[in-house]
């Protein structure tokens, strides 16, 4: 099978904090690789603004730099980088002063798509916003990029929506959430909405529960200091969690249009039942050798929790009764992210011996090693009577798709080319983000009313023993955390 690719028109993409860890890691390189797969036309000019005095020059080869450390070798062509450095150009501009912006806006063509990127802290996206309109830089059309945290509760994201909404519409801010440009994430919504086979499934008659898990090996490290601010709730459920469970229970949208999609979501986070403190788990890692989080956070007295898992229900009537279950957490046993469907069980058994009956399922992993696997039972081969085993349906897709397969894009290539299209399908839109914190809010409320301490868990385990019990007491139990 050999992808398409569709170059984009010619743009301009200005990217404020362009000398900061996120540029580096992922913006600069996911523009190099759509560069080099042909995607990025030699007319684009991508444009570096942050407080650091560099020229041109420095910037380009601070860019090198950071191409050669995290763009696979297979894609280090000479050529290609020399080329794409060409494209590359720096401004020194502090976003809270009002030198270095005739200089931008001369840079940037006004009859070109216009984007900019604030991967910068929230304090400054207004700052940034209001000198884009006063010197006359961003033009009717032109799009806002914003990175998350995208608010800390409901009254700061609000604030913040009102401060972008000041100079731009919302069909020009796009609300970055990489894990949306996951090429397994945007196949869920084609398993589901481009095959028979699962859709008439697909709700409280004959799915048992939904299982989603985002688990690290890694501790906070050196985010310790924002991340004790923050939190598992704030950092991984608000966002990345929410939006997965959205697209495992939203309804179809009538057209694959990012205003319907989006209108879908919405309200399956507005149906989404209040929690009480038997639905929720919180957990921090302990361990020797300065693994504790407490240690890695700079906070021997901190509550703020590392590990966090969720009993939710979507009250509609394809979801009625129906749980998901919601875990996320550092330092945990290995890396993985996967959602599980589990199905019912048949309403009957014709297999009076089958003791080692397994329900269906459908795994969609997410990393590592992208791709769907579907569990069913079947005969064990063999004589000697009829004995049931589990097998997979396994389709990763570095197998199923061979070498495109093992080479899929990174979620921010998709994303920003995304942006580019002008396509909002995958980013999330205001009134989503409010909902998604008018939900979470009261649950970190209440958490700070008690002054409770998360429950210490071990590093390199499966997360709290009462993690185990949220399940066990329902009949059900976690899927294993591997990779």
């Amino acid at each position: 099978m050999v992808s398409r690719v569709i170059p984009v028109d010619p743009f301009d993409l200005v990217i404020f904090g362009a000398t900061g860890d996120l540029a580096r890691r992922k913006i600069l390189p996911s523009l190099y690789r759509r560069f080099f797969g042909g995607q990025v036309p030699d007319e684009a000019r991508i444009i570096g603004v942050a407080r650091t005095e560099l020229n041109d020059e420095q910037f380009r080869e601070q860019v090198a730099e950071a191409l050669k450390e995290f763009v696979d070798e297979s894609k280090q062509s000479a050529e290609q980088i020399a080329a794409f450095l060409r494209c590359l150009h720096y401004v020194t501009i502090d976003a809270t002063g009002e030198t270095g912006w005739e200089t931008l806006k001369a840079l940037v063509r006004p009859d070109l798509v216009q984007a900019f990127y604030f991967s910068v802290a929230p304090e400054l996206f207004g700052a940034l916003a209001d000198r884009l309109h006063n010197y006359g830089i961003a033009q009717a059309d032109a799009r806002i990029v914003v990175e998350k945290p995208f608010g800390r509760d409901l009254v700061s994201a609000r604030a913040l929506n009102d401060t972008l909404a000041a100079h731009f519409t919302e069909s020009q801010i796009y609300r970055i959430d990489h894990y949306l440009g996951k090429e397994t994430v945007q196949n869920l919504m084609a398993v589901r909405f481009a095959n028979i086979l699962f859709e008439p499934l697909w709700n409280a008659q004959y799915v048992d529960h939904v299982q989603i898990t985002v688990a690290e090996t890694v501790g906070v490290g050196g985010r310790g200091a924002y991340y004790d601010t923050s939190g598992a709730m704030r950092d991984m459920v608000q966002n990345h969690l929410m939006q997965l469970l959205c697209l495992i229970a939203m309804e179809p949208p009538y057209h694959f249009d990012p205003s319907a999609v989006r209108d879908e979501k919405l309200k399956v986070i507005r149906a989404l039942d209040p929690l009480g403190p038997e639905d929720i788990v919180r957990g921090q890692y302990v361990g020797p050798n300065g693994a504790s989080y407490r240690d890695d956070a700079g906070n021997p007295d901190s509550r703020t929790e590392s590990y966090v898992a969720l009993r939710c229900h979507v009250a509609n009537w394809r979801w009625k009764g129906i749980p998901f279950y919601l875990r996320t957490g550092k330092k945990l046993r290995a890396r993985t992210s996967e959602i599980a469907v589990v199905f019912k069980e048949p309403p009957h058994s014709i297999f009076d011996d089958a003791t080692d009956w397994r329900e269906n399922m459908l795994v969609i992993r997410l990393q590592p090693n992208e791709g769907m696997n579907l569990k069913m039972m079947i005969k064990e081969p063999g004589p000697g009577g009829m004995r049931l085993v589990q097998v997979p349906l396994d389709m990763s897709f570095a197998d199923a798709l061979g070498e495109e397969g093992a080479d899929m894009p990174d979620a921010y290539e998709r994303l920003i080319m995304d942006v580019i299209r002008g396509n909002q399908t995958l980013f999330m839109r205001g009134d989503e983000v409010e909902a998604a914190w008018a939900w979470t809010d009261p649950i970190i409320a209440g958490w700070e009313a008690a002054k409770t301490r998360p429950q210490p868990y071990d590093a390199g385990s499966s997360g709290p023993e009462d993690a185990l019990m949220l399940m066990h007491r329902d009949g059900r139990r976690w899927r294993e955390i591997r990779e």
